[in-house]
């Protein structure tokens, strides 16, 4: 993700996470909305401008247009989704259905190479139609949005277990469920042509799961 451009749909605390680990990893982060709309600062939403947006949102519960206010490098759109500002990533982390297919159109003719759903089906199927015909790389929620719930799988492991781990004990743990649910991606959902249809494969990848603990049960 290094030198890349990304926007992000949102500003709870998905979108606020999302936006923070493209940061940690070289990313510079240039949009972030809420239901009133978006703010866009070319400069880059850093470390320092994301705790302001997590102190406005998570304790002052303000509108994110006070982002604009705060940082003259910054603009507000109102009424409006980010997906017209011209990215590297497109990461949608807020409500079903908030990127249809004219704004999948925009992403693509701006350049965008890949886009990550972190909410439940933020993409409509039409969008989605646009990405594979464009052949981006395009992760469905149920791959990229896994994160959340293996999350609290971990958690309740923890209590189980009457342990307590580190954040970075649980980083590393999550860090290879989410590279275990790419790999089966890959293995399921790469076309003759190289092209891995995350979609597919994340498909495949969980009724094969299914079928496996079903007859390790002996229901079938």
């Amino acid at each position: 993700m290094a030198g890349k451009n990304v926007v992000v749909s949102g500003s709870g605390n998905v979108a606020q996470f999302a936006a923070e680990k493209a940061t940690e990893m070289g990313a510079k982060v240039v949009a972030l909305s809420d239901s009133s709309g978006f703010v866009h600062d070319p400069e880059g939403i850093d470390a320092e401008k994301l705790a302001f947006i997590k102190e406005l949102k998570n304790v002052k519960r303000g509108r994110i247009s006070a982002y604009a206010e705060a940082y003259p490098s910054a603009k507000f759109v109102a009424g409006e989704r980010p997906w017209s500002v011209p990215c590297d990533v497109a990461l949608p982390c807020a409500t079903q259905n908030e990127l249809n297919e004219e704004q999948a159109q925009t992403l693509v003719d701006n350049g965008c190479i890949c886009v990550g759903e972190g909410a439940n089906m933020p993409c409509t199927p039409e969008a989605i139609a646009v990405f594979h015909k464009a052949k981006i790389l395009f992760s469905p929620g149920k791959a990229s949005n896994a994160g959340g719930v293996a999350t609290s799988g971990l958690e309740m492991s923890q209590n189980s277990l009457r342990l307590n781990w580190t954040s970075d004990e649980v980083n590393a743990r999550l860090e290879q469920i989410m590279n275990n649910i790419h790999q089966a991606c890959v293995t399921y959902g790469t076309d003759d042509d190289g092209y891995v249809d995350y979609v597919r494969g994340a498909n495949i990848a969980g009724f094969v799961k299914i079928a496996e603990a079903m007859m390790a049960q002996g229901v079938v």
